[in-house]
């Protein structure tokens, strides 16, 4: 009788000593990450958001597991593919960009949300303000009122008869409407007329820029979306044939033979994405969550570039820049 009160003492103590380590050392959390362009065009994202969660202690394929999905430019694909991930039991799904929230918003999804970025939450319907979400979305913002003033700035300090500035976006993207309406008034301000010119899909590039000639653009802003996004290369090598200073929206932009970019950075906000993850794991609620705007902001140009359009970047701009590519 003895010999099996100590067989049940220890069995016991290895239940309630030793299980819940186990269990602690065992439990993996599963994340989505969901994106509506391709992996190798988020590659510095993915990498920073992967890096993100290493400074974290979270380590791949231990105690956290990271399903990626992207729809490659296909959009309709967004919603099997997020309904793919909840099937996974995935814990928390991080978007991409503003179209992949929306997806999930429209199909109501209830697991918690964190954005990689978000143009406008508030004005997205995404969140009821930036201090307190109130719903399962938070994350990430580049909200920033001032910027298309700057990049306007920028552009008239490099091209000096600056007069005609085509915008290039899709409307297809939540936040490109407010972006348009902000680029209008600061262009206002400079006595800059603006041709707005809409893509949806890669066969409308070359109408997009053929309008932009028959409007003589002496300058183009390349908005951010899933569209332009997975288009990096054509619009870099359209805007490059027909002499056309543009100025874009990250730093890959430049890295794959763009002019100059300034805006947020968005390795760092996918950086800081992981924060978010973090917390929600340890029990945080999104609501309660306030959405973050950009604290990092970069201006990259592309020397060679500007040399292949025959443009001069004035000495006090490039002496401002983060990053010179030569």
């Amino acid at each position: 009788m003895s010999a099996k009160i100590f067989v049940w003492l220890l069995l016991i103590v290895v239940v309630t000593t030793g299980s819940p380590a186990l269990a602690q050392d065992s439990k993996v959390a599963r994340i989505g990450l969901l994106g509506g362009g391709s992996a190798s065009a988020n590659a510095g994202r993915i990498a920073a958001f992967q890096q993100g969660l290493r400074d974290l202690g979270y380590v791949e394929g231990k105690n956290i597991v990271v399903e990626q999905r992207w729809a490659q430019g296909k959009l309709d694909r967004l919603a099997p593919l997020a309904a793919e991930l909840l099937r996974l039991n995935t814990e928390i799904i991080v978007t991409a960009g503003p179209t992949v929230t929306r997806a999930l918003k429209d199909a109501r999804v209830t697991v918690p949300v964190v954005m990689g970025f978000d143009d406008d939450p508030v004005g997205s319907g995404f969140a009821a303000n930036l201090a307190r979400p109130g719903g399962n979305i938070t994350g990430l913002s580049t909200l920033s009122p001032n910027l298309s003033g700057k990049q306007l700035e920028l552009l008239k300090e490099i091209v000096p008869k600056l007069a005609r500035l085509a915008l290039l976006g899709s409307l297809i993207h939540p936040g490109t409407t407010q972006s348009v309406k902000e680029t209008e008034l600061a262009a206002a301000a400079f006595g800059v007329k603006v041709q707005y010119l809409d893509v949806h899909a890669p066969q409308d590039l070359e109408a997009a820029f053929g309008a932009a000639r028959k409007f003589r653009a002496d300058a183009m802003i390349v908005l951010t979306s899933v569209v332009t996004n997975t288009n990096r290369r054509p619009i870099v090598e359209l805007a490059a044939k027909d002499l056309l200073p543009a100025i874009y929206y990250t730093a890959e932009w430049v890295e794959a033979g763009g002019l100059l970019t300034y805006g947020a950075s968005f390795p760092d906000l996918f950086r800081r994405a992981a924060t978010y993850v973090d917390k929600i794991l340890k029990g945080a609620k999104p609501a309660d969550l306030p959405i973050q705007q950009p604290t990092k902001f970069e201006l990259v140009i592309n020397l060679k570039t500007a040399k292949q359009i025959g443009l001069t970047i004035p000495p006090n701009v490039l002496a401002r820049a983060d990053r010179v590519i030569k």
